[in-house]
């Protein structure tokens, strides 16, 4: 047995076909397959049930998949922590953010992280938390931003900021020249939620639950702006993390946004990585530069309209 083949084991249980596991280790797909069978033989036991359709891992082969990630994360790290003796601010960082924060913060934040740490390349990779979180355990990712809790003691978080929610309204709905709302004034409402998958629909459940508020079942979306798109189509209401309505988002005159009175309902973001990481001492380093954000994006001013002239964006008190 050698690393090559479980590189290529946690390939075929990552893509479930030889031909694209093949593809994603660089190698054709006959050398691959040769070699899966080779380590079968080897262990003794079939790791793989071949089928016409598709290619499904047998009890053993998880198991000795699952295994195989970790080993491939320790070489991984082994790799990064001699990397780092070298030079600990260069080279490349796998940053994992989600969907609905990443479009939002980051062009806020990566100007900062190129000026303390110009020689850092970041590599960039949006997906789903629960995707995230499972490149960040088997050390397909180095660090990720996150929405608290993150249920797991074998991971480190560095929580960044509280990030509120305002409420998108159409024009002409009953809530829409309200002040800063009250929690209960969602009583009985019913609000356009993401699809599942996203933290933020379970987020915003909890806030409906605590409200007495109520999903819209029949539509649920798979992006931020289209649940921005169907408020401006008058086809409900939602709710919206405060980045996502900040400038540079331009701002559609058919929505009210509304913020909440103190304490509105928020989401906590985190910087989590592997508490074994040999990155370890840098992400500290790295969230101090993400906490650099200015207090006055989290201050949802309904007043201010980026398509004003000599508008500016709200400022710190």
């Amino acid at each position: 047995m050698n690393l090559r083949d479980i590189y290529y084991l946690v390939a075929l249980a990552d893509h479930k076909h030889f031909g694209r596991a093949a593809a994603a280790c660089f190698v054709s797909q006959p050398t691959l397959s040769t070699q899966i069978r080779k380590l079968e033989e080897e262990l003794g036991v079939a790791l793989v049930e071949r089928t016409p359709r598709r290619v499904m891992l047998t009890p053993a082969g998880l198991d000795a998949a699952e295994r195989a990630r970790r080993i491939v994360a320790e070489v991984e790290q082994m790799k990064e922590a001699a990397r780092r003796e070298q030079d600990p601010e260069s080279g490349a960082v796998r940053l994992g953010i989600f969907p609905t924060l990443g479009p939002y913060l980051l062009p806020h934040v990566v100007p900062q992280v190129r000026k303390r740490f110009p020689q850092l390349e970041l590599l960039l990779i949006e997906e789903k938390s629960d995707v995230l979180l499972a490149r960040l355990r088997d050390g397909r990712l180095d660090v990720a931003i996150l929405a608290l809790p993150v249920p797991d003691d074998q991971l480190h978080t560095e929580l960044l900021f509280e990030e509120p929610f305002v409420l998108a309204v159409p024009e002409g709905h009953a809530l829409a020249d309200r002040g800063p709302l009250r929690m209960q004034d969602l009583d009985e409402e019913r609000l356009l939620l993401l699809e599942d998958g996203h933290c933020l629909r379970e987020q915003a459940l909890e806030v409906c639950h605590l409200a007495g508020a109520h999903e819209r079942g029949e539509f649920r979306a798979t992006s931020l702006e289209t649940l921005r798109q169907m408020v401006a189509a008058n086809v409900g209401l939602t709710l919206l993390p405060t980045l996502a309505v900040q400038p540079p988002v331009a701002q559609s005159p058919d929505i009210r946004l509304l913020p909440f009175q103190d304490p509105p309902p928020s989401r906590r973001i985190a910087m989590v990585w592997r508490r074994s990481s040999a990155l370890d001492g840098f992400l500290r380093n790295l969230a101090e530069v993400f906490r650099l954000l200015p207090a006055g994006l989290f201050a949802y001013d309904p007043q201010f309209r980026p398509d004003q002239p000599g508008a500016e964006p709200p400022r710190d008190a």
